[in-house]
């Protein structure tokens, strides 16, 4: 069944890899899909790049010796049908260009502001729902190429799972861009005692361990997203796919990698220019948050990871300090 498809993508600061990523995704060969790419306020004017490359007027930029670049080429003819909004003209339809956005491939949004990776997402979720004409959503990273029989697959994949337990997302295995033949995640494991998170970097798991699914690469269907809701706007960056699975499990749903699947991952091309603290930072901040939502008596666990990392710094260290002062403070008592 050509069941409709909304393919999620979230820019900041990433045009190059956002183009390169759609060049690769407009060649698949399931055809009914449209792609809303949201704007995360890039401050190098990333949507006017890639409107422009919509419009012809843009270069793909590319990695010449890439063993990938056969994905994204020959690159598509230009110019390309697109609708743009703001984020408040989003919901109530109102065009910048000419045409119709239930015929554009492209839906461009642009948030005004970075309000971090559940928000951005959700409003392009906001607009697929106001439209109601889909049955899927794939969140997808603008750092990812993909292969043309994948979004294909992967909604054959949802279907068919469906019928057999109550499945509410999909996720497939990530490799590396430069390395493709390498896993660089599979999904994600969570042990709540110890407070520890890892990376499954091989294919020798069973569905039953998944603790999450990543947001980089994920399939999800309307019925799930009007039962559990959107992404959860509370961590800013990190956490949000397992939070979600959380929510799932209170509803009944279940969560499965297909092993087959695969999206080829450029792996931290949104986050590798953030400084090291503002990382740490938002790991550490909302691994709290997160225990505080769904394990509050087991709190203790992520505070006390957090000073051990904390007592374990160099005194020369000094943003750790930093780092550790305002998780306390925003996880502990602001929240």
């Amino acid at each position: 069944m050509n069941k409709k498809v909304y393919i999620i993508l979230l820019n900041y600061n990433g045009w190059q890899d956002t183009i390169e990523c759609l060049e690769s995704v407009l060649k698949s060969n399931y055809t009914n899909y449209q792609i809303i790419v949201v704007d995360n306020d890039s401050p190098n004017n990333s949507m006017d790049y890639i409107i422009k490359w919509a419009e012809g007027k843009q270069e793909v930029v590319y990695n010449e010796a890439s063993p990938l670049k056969h994905l994204s080429q020959p690159f598509e003819p230009k110019p390309l049908d697109y609708a743009y909004y703001t984020k408040e003209k989003a919901l109530v339809g109102e065009d910048k260009n000419q045409g119709s956005n239930l015929k554009s491939p492209l839906i461009f949004i642009q948030a005004g502001e970075n309000g971090g990776f559940a928000k951005g997402n959700n409003i392009g979720i906001n607009y697929a729902l106001a439209q109601n004409d889909f049955e899927y959503i794939w969140l997808l990273n603008n750092d990812t190429v993909i292969e043309k029989e994948t979004l294909g697959n992967f909604v054959n994949s949802f279907t068919q799972k469906s019928q057999q337990i109550k499945l509410g997302l999909l996720g497939s295995v990530q490799y590396y861009y430069h390395s493709p033949n390498q896993i660089q995640a599979a999904a994600g494991g969570f042990n709540k005692w110890r407070g520890n998170f890892w990376n499954y970097q091989n294919l020798d798991f069973k569905q039953n361990e998944i603790a999450y699914v990543y947001g980089a690469s994920l399939l999800i269907s309307k019925e799930v997203i009007k039962n559990v809701g959107l992404l959860s706007e509370e961590y800013f960056m990190y956490y949000e796919e397992i939070d979600y699975a959380e929510r799932l499990k209170s509803y009944g749903y279940t969560q499965e990698v297909d092993k087959s699947l695969k999206v080829f991952h450029k792996h931290g091309g949104t986050t590798e220019t953030l400084e090291n603290d503002f990382r740490t930072y938002y790991l550490e901040k909302n691994k709290i948050v997160f225990y505080k939502k769904f394990y509050s008596l087991l709190l203790i666990i992520p505070i006390l990871k957090l000073i051990k990392v904390f007592l374990s710094t160099s005194i020369k260290q000094r943003k750790m300090k930093i780092v550790y002062l305002k998780a306390l403070k925003d996880g502990l008592i602001n929240e």
